[in-house]
C-alpha cells in the first residue's frame, strides 16, 4: 500500500477537488482517499480521469457512512460510489465508523460479497478501537485489510500500532498534521528547521517511519508538492525519539456517534 496519499475531507468544492486531485497525481501521487459522506466522489473520479496517470496506477479508497451499513444499502451505496467515481471497482472500501446501521456479523459479510463480485478489491474499517477490530475479524474471518483512524505525533495510537502489526492491519492516518495543530509544536519545528524542512514534512516523515501511510488533505499546488516532498526526509533516532515522547494525546476529532474514547 503506498506510503502517502491525498486526504479529500472537507475538499467539497467540485472544481478546486478535481484540480487538486489531478495536480496530486500528476505531481507523484499514486493514492486517493474519499468517502460518501465527504460529498466529492464525482469531483475526485473527475480529477483521476483529467490527470495523466493511469486509472490501473492510482490506489483509490472511499467509504461506506453510517447509514447505509445495512445489508442491502452497502450493496447498492457502493455501487452508487462507484457510478460517482466513473470507476468499476475501488481498491480499498472502509466501514466509516463502527456506528449507525454498523452490526459486524451483518455489515462485513455485504463488504465481502462486493469484493467476490469485483466491485472492491479490499475491505477496510475506519475509526476502529481493537474490541472493534477482533469483532470485525471474527465476521470476516480475516482482518480487516486497513484501519483508517486519526493519527499524528500528537496522537501516536501506540495501542492500535501494536494491534496492526501483530495482525497484519494495515494503518492509515487523517488529520496526520492534527488540523495544523503540529506545526506549531516546539519539539517538531525544531526538528524541521534542524533538516531546513517544513513541520509538515516531519510529522509525514515520522508516520511513515512508523509504518503508517498518512493521507493529508492539501488542495494548493504548494502544500500538494511539500508534502510530497516528505518521502525525501529520513529521521534519525533522536527526532523520532523526540516525537514519541512528546506525551500528548490530542484528539482532534470526537464526534458524538463514535466509539467512546
Amino acid at each position: 500500500m503506498p506510503v502517502l496519499g491525498l486526504g479529500t475531507w472537507e475538499n467539497d468544492e467540485p472544481a478546486q477537488c478535481t484540480e487538486s486531485v489531478a495536480n496530486a497525481l500528476d505531481a507523484g501521487y499514486r493514492h486517493v482517499d474519499t468517502a460518501q459522506i465527504y460529498g466529492n466522489e464525482a469531483a475526485v473520479g473527475e480529477g483521476i480521469a483529467e490527470s495523466d496517470v493511469d486509472r490501473e496506477d492510482v490506489f483509490l479508497a472511499s467509504k461506506v457512512w453510517i447509514d447505509n451499513l445495512a445489508p442491502a444499502d452497502v450493496a447498492a451505496s457502493t455501487r452508487e460510489s462507484l457510478d460517482k467515481l466513473g470507476v468499476d471497482s475501488v481498491d480499498l472500501m472502509y466501514v466509516h465508523w463502527p456506528a449507525g446501521e454498523y452490526e459486524p456479523a451483518e455489515t462485513l459479510p455485504a463488504f465481502a460479497e462486493l469484493r467476490d463480485d469485483g466491485l472492491i478489491d479490499r475491505i477496510g474499517v475506519s475509526n476502529f478501537e481493537p474490541e472493534h477490530l477482533d469483532a470485525a475479524a471474527d465476521a470476516l474471518g480475516e482482518a480487516p485489510f486497513a484501519n483508517q483512524v486519526e493519527m499524528h505525533p500528537l496522537l501516536r495510537q501506540e495501542e492500535l500500532r501494536e494491534y496492526a502489526d501483530a495482525n497484519g492491519v494495515e494503518l492509515v492516518a487523517y488529520s496526520p498534521l492534527a488540523r495544523s495543530e503540529v506545526l506549531d509544536d516546539p519539539a517538531i519545528v525544531d526538528i524541521a528547521e534542524k533538516h531546513g524542512v517544513s513541520a509538515a514534512q516531519v510529522s509525514l516523515a515520522w508516520l511513515r517511519e512508523s509504518g503508517v501511510t498518512a493521507i493529508p488533505k492539501a488542495t494548493g499546488i504548494d502544500h500538494i508538492r511539500d508534502n510530497l516532498a516528505s518521502l525525501d526526509l529520513d529521521l534519525d533516532d533522536e527526532d523520532v525519539a523526540a516525537i514519541d515522547d512528546l506525551g500528548r494525546t490530542d484528539r482532534q476529532l470526537n464526534p458524538d456517534f463514535g466509539p467512546d474514547w
